[in-house]
């Protein structure tokens, strides 16, 4: 007989292949024409990198910000399935892009010895790293970002290709109201620049636990070298 926990776990299991599975479809629906819609994209802003950055890269970088290593608690926050595209200027997939997140926990601290005004939580990855394939795709499990002293709750971005330099942005939660106050966020003078990194955390369907699921898709400002 199953247990409450594991009847949950089963539906969090149900619920994560159900979201992969609708991201490759969706993946083979896009880009039936790659490039189609050009013209029509808004390329990311670049943003800063902030200062905390880790000064100390965890063990496990991958792509589960939840646990860490083979660890059986999970982070607190809610779970969030944050997924995206990378693009170059043409609107083409780029593969092997090297995409890493990094964002406070639950507790509104980054993973940065120099961030020490409140206690870690030490079941928070706090940074992760993915690298695309020919869809140009990504896919992080992670927490609903929360405000840090000072700033909106945001999501640290950074892209790295061949032959360029690192591209960095942040990813913001739509309907947040502190969007509104930011100073960082309010340096996106453009108005169609600052709506395309402002984004949905929708419930995922599905999901009996009250997982989220981001869509972020990131818009470089150039082709990349063959």
């Amino acid at each position: 007989m199953k247990t409450p926990l594991s009847t949950a776990n089963d539906s969090a299991l149900r619920a994560r292949r159900r979201f992969l599975l609708q991201l490759g479809l969706g993946s083979m629906a896009m880009w039936a024409g790659p490039g189609a819609f050009a013209n029509e994209l808004v390329r990311t802003p670049r943003q800063t990198e902030g200062p905390f950055y880790p000064d100390h890269l965890p063990l496990d970088t991958d792509n589960d910000l939840i646990i860490v290593n083979d660890s059986t608690t999970s982070a607190i926050g809610e779970v969030t399935y944050l997924s995206g595209r990378i693009l170059d200027s043409r609107g083409e997939p780029m593969r092997n892009a090297l995409v890493e997140i990094w964002q406070v926990d639950g507790h509104g601290v980054y993973l940065n010895s120099n961030d020490a005004h409140a206690k870690r939580d030490a079941n928070f990855q706090g940074f992760g790293r993915f690298l695309t394939g020919s869809s140009g795709e990504y896919l992080f499990r992670t927490i609903k970002p929360i405000a840090y002293p000072g700033r909106t709750p945001h999501i640290h971005f950074a892209i790295k290709t061949k032959g360029r330099e690192k591209w960095t942005t942040q990813c913001y939660v739509q309907g947040e109201p502190k969007n509104d106050r930011d100073g960082v966020l309010a340096g996106i003078k453009d108005a169609k620049a600052k709506a395309s990194v402002i984004v949905p955390f929708a419930p995922l369907k599905g999901s009996r636990v009250g997982e989220l699921t981001a869509k972020f898709d990131i818009v470089l400002g150039f082709t990349p070298e063959v």
